[in-house]
C-alpha cells in the first residue's frame, strides 16, 4: 500500500538483477499472464501468503484467518511479512517458487511490482491471487489498468465500504443539525493507492446525496495516524472559521489521526464526526468511556479475507475452479454501543 519512488526504483534494480521481465505490453498477452494454466494438485497443497504490514492488526487477523482455514483444509501454509519493502516482495516470491509452493496469495507493499510478480508466477506455473490490494499484469498502476488485466482479488468492495461510511457520516451530521456553511468534511487518504481512492470517492458521493451543501477538503496522507494527524492539523489551522468537522478516510488510521488533531486544536467531540474504516483503532476511543469525535466505524474483519483467500486458492488447486475476478468479505457498521458484540479486536 505504501509506495515511494525510491522503493520503486530499488525494486526495478533488483528485478533486473534477477533477470525478470515485465508482462508483455498488449492486453491479450498480459491477460494470459494472469490466467496462465496451473496444474491440478492431487496431493498435499502448499500455499504461501505474502503480506505487507504483517504487524498491523488487520493483517494479523488476516493471517490468523488464513491459518485457521488452512488447518481446516489440511493445507501447508506459510505466511510472510513483507513490511513495506518492494525489494523483499520480489525476493520472497522467488523464495516461494524455489520452495515449490503450489500457490501464492499476495498483498503487495507497492503495486509497481505487480507485473514482475505476475510474470514470475506465470513462468513457474504457480497460481497467483491477490488479497486486499489490486495489481495489474502489465503496468505499475492498477487504477490505469484494464479490468481484464487485473489479477483476481479477495478483499472488500471499496465502493461499498466507502458508501457505508459516507451514509453513516451523513446520518450523524443530520442528527447533529449543524449548519452546512459552518461545516467541512475531510477526506484523508494516500492518494496513489487505488482502493483508497475508491473508498473515499464513494464516501463523498454517499454523504453528498444525503447531506448536500457541505464543502469537502481532500487531505493527502501516508495512511498512518501520525501522518494524518500532521496533515489534518495543518488543514484545521488553515480554516479557523470552521466550527464543525466531519472526517472519513481510507482506514481507521486516517480518521484517528484527524480526531486527535482536532482534539489537540481544542475542538470538542461534540463538534467532530469521525467515521472510521476498520474499527480496530476506533474502538480504543469507545473503550476509554470518554466522549469522542469517533462516532462510528465500518468493521472489516481481516480473518474473513484470509480465510476466503485460502479457500479460493484451495478450490483452484484441488478442483480446478476458476478464480473469481473479485470476491468480497462482509462488513458491519459499529459504534460505541455495538463494537464489542460485533467481535472487534482493539489494538
Amino acid at each position: 500500500m505504501f509506495r515511494s519512488t525510491s522503493r520503486t526504483v530499488a525494486a526495478a534494480g533488483l528485478l533486473l538483477a534477477l533477470g525478470l521481465t515485465t508482462a508483455c505490453s498488449t492486453g491479450q498477452e498480459s491477460t494470459k499472464a494472469a490466467d496462465a494454466p496451473v496444474a491440478k494438485v492431487d496431493g498435499k497443497i502448499s500455499i504461501t501468503y505474502l503480506q505487507k504490514q504483517g504487524d498491523q492488526e488487520y493483517f494479523v487477523g488476516e493471517a490468523a484467518g488464513a491459518k485457521a482455514k488452512a488447518a481446516e483444509l489440511g493445507v501447508d501454509l506459510k505466511v510472510v511479512n513483507l513490511g513495506n519493502d518492494a525489494n523483499k516482495t520480489i525476493s520472497e516470491v522467488q523464495a516461494a517458487i524455489a520452495q515449490k509452493t503450489n500457490g501464492i496469495v499476495i498483498v503487495v507493499p507497492d503495486p509497481a511490482v505487480g507485473p514482475q510478480v505476475v510474470q514470475a508466477a506465470k513462468d513457474a506455473k504457480i497460481a497467483l491471487l491477490t488479497s486486499d490490494d489490486q495489481i495489474c499484469t502489465n503496468g505499475p498502476d492498477p487504477s490505469a489498468c484494464a479490468k481484464d488485466n487485473l489479477v483476481p482479488r479477495i478483499g472488500f468492495s471499496g465502493t461499498q465500504m466507502g458508501g457505508e461510511v459516507g451514509k453513516r457520516a451523513a446520518e450523524e451530521f443530520k442528527k447533529a443539525a449543524w449548519n452546512p456553511a459552518e461545516t467541512r468534511t475531510i477526506s484523508a487518504w494516500k492518494q496513489d493507492v487505488t482502493v483508497c481512492g475508491d473508498r473515499v470517492k464513494a464516501a463523498k458521493e454517499a454523504f453528498a446525496t444525503t447531506a448536500p451543501g457541505v464543502q469537502n477538503i481532500d487531505v493527502a496522507t501516508d495512511n498512518t495516524p501520525t501522518g494524518a494527524q500532521d496533515k489534518i492539523a495543518a488543514t484545521v489551522t488553515a480554516n479557523p472559521g470552521v466550527k464543525n468537522w466531519v472526517l472519513w478516510g481510507c482506514n481507521d488510521e486516517n480518521v484517528q489521526g484527524g480526531v486527535t488533531a482536532l482534539e489537540n486544536a481544542g475542538i470538542g467531540p461534540d463538534r467532530v464526526i469521525g467515521v472510521g474504516l476498520g474499527a480496530y483503532l476506533a474502538c480504543k476511543n469507545w473503550g476509554s468511556g470518554k466522549p469522542s469525535g469517533m462516532k462510528a466505524a465500518l468493521f472489516i474483519n481481516g480473518k474473513d479475507v484470509g480465510a476466503l483467500a485460502v479457500q479460493t486458492m484451495y478450490d483452484k488447486l484441488k478442483n480446478s475452479k476458476d478464480f473469481p475476478k473479485e470476491a468480497f468479505a462482509p462488513t458491519t457498521m459499529v459504534d460505541t454501543t455495538t463494537w464489542k458484540t460485533a467481535g472487534v479486536t482493539c489494538t
